[in-house]
């Protein structure tokens, strides 16, 4: 028994000590330390920084809807020049057709010995339209590939002038 109260004895005196240490710290005023001034430096830097990203962030996203609104203008005038170039060579393959057709009526009037003036005449008409259609079609495929080689063009451009401000 004497083990017991002795036990009993060193726990009263640690909760003694416990509650002397928990009023101590109850009757200190919490202390009133100033800001680090470098740790002050240190978050103005880090709102400076973030305040310039920020601007940074608005910057590149202006420039990427600018160049948005570039690349489906570009689009448009590419999907232009491509329908007028499909449709250029829709009309040279008819016109070829054509010619075509009337050089072998006439081969098969000449066989026969008997030269007819409109089918020489139709002949002549057909070759005409095949070599505007052809000479449209030239003209759409370089328009196709002007419309392609500009916004290259403007872009090279572009990034020459920025090399040369920075």
């Amino acid at each position: 028994m004497s083990q017991i109260e002795e036990l009993q004895g060193r726990i009263n005196a640690a909760m003694n000590r416990i509650g002397a240490g928990v009023e101590a710290l109850a009757s200190r005023e919490p202390e009133q330390s100033a800001p680090d001034p470098v740790v002050l430096e240190q978050l103005e830097e880090e709102k400076l920084a973030n305040a310039q990203l920020q601007e940074r962030l608005k910057s590149v996203k202006t420039k990427h809807a600018v160049q948005i609104e570039q690349l489906t203008a570009d689009l448009a005038v590419q999907t232009q020049s491509m329908a007028r170039l499909d449709m250029d060579l829709q009309r040279l393959r008819q016109s070829n057709e054509q010619l075509r057709d009337s050089n072998a009526a006439l081969r098969k009037a000449n066989e026969e010995g008997v030269g007819e003036p409109h089918l020489i005449n139709k002949a002549m008409l057909a070759e005409l339209e095949a070599l505007r259609a052809t000479q449209a079609a030239e003209a759409a495929e370089s328009s196709a590939v002007l419309s392609r080689l500009e916004p290259l063009l403007a872009a090279a451009a572009a990034a020459v002038e920025d090399e040369e401000d920075a």
